[in-house]
């Protein structure tokens, strides 16, 4: 990435990021409200307003902490969607619908981030605004694939152990949220040693690539 300000860099990071939790948190309400929950729906978070679904740590001061170490990409998350399974016909199916969703609305705003980069790079010439733009779009890709994969390691409290929990006999479900208590700081523990990152940088990474394959290099 070319050399940006303080700014630039909190506008091309945290818009792609704002929206990517936003729109992962309003995928799981609404998918919810389909099925027969509408918590979510009667406590106003279908909505893509940003500040409905804002949580002062994850979506403010750890993305802020990140970009001031130089690190070079930003994580965060939203305040959880509410959920009620038992309104659901089948709660354990019902919950592996809604977490699923989730991730698959990162995929959809990765695909419309490629949109995004490939129009700019083909259609922005010498345009001053377009390389910020471009770059807006290529870390909106990185982002949300970061995010969905990140979210579908089975492990609670993530969406991937309630995708899996679905799929599994009901004794193995129960199994697993039996650990959901400590789950966030196993997560916690695996992103701060590098493990987390060694199991799915390959897989990001991959996805990344393939979906920015048709987007031309804008310099």
């Amino acid at each position: 990435m070319p050399e940006f300000s303080l700014v630039q860099k909190i506008l091309l990071m945290g818009i792609p990021i704002l929206f990517a939790i936003t729109v992962h948190e309003v995928a799981h309400g609404w998918v919810a409200n389909k099925l027969g929950d509408p918590t979510a729906r009667m406590l106003g978070r279908l909505t893509l307003n940003p500040i409905k679904h804002i949580d002062p740590v994850g979506t403010l001061l750890i993305p802020a902490l990140l970009l001031l170490v130089g690190t070079p990409f930003l994580f965060g998350w939203a305040k959880p969607v509410p959920v009620t399974a038992q309104n659901f016909k089948k709660p354990r199916t019902g919950m592996a619908w809604v977490a699923a969703a989730g991730p698959a609305s990162n995929l959809l705003m990765a695909l419309i981030w490629v949109g995004v980069a490939w129009s700019a790079a083909t259609f922005g010439g010498a345009v001053p605004y377009i390389l910020p733009l471009y770059w807006m779009g290529i870390y909106g890709v990185i982002a949300n694939v970061g995010l969905g994969v990140l979210n579908l390691f089975p492990l609670p409290p993530l969406d991937g152990s309630k995708v899996l929990a679905g799929l599994l006999p009901a004794r193995a479900a129960r199994a697993m949220y039996r650990i959901e208590y400590m789950g966030l700081l196993l997560v916690a523990i695996l992103l701060m040693t590098g493990v987390l990152g060694r199991l799915l940088s390959p897989i990001i990474l991959y996805l990344v690539n393939l979906l920015l394959a048709p987007v031309p290099e804008l310099h």
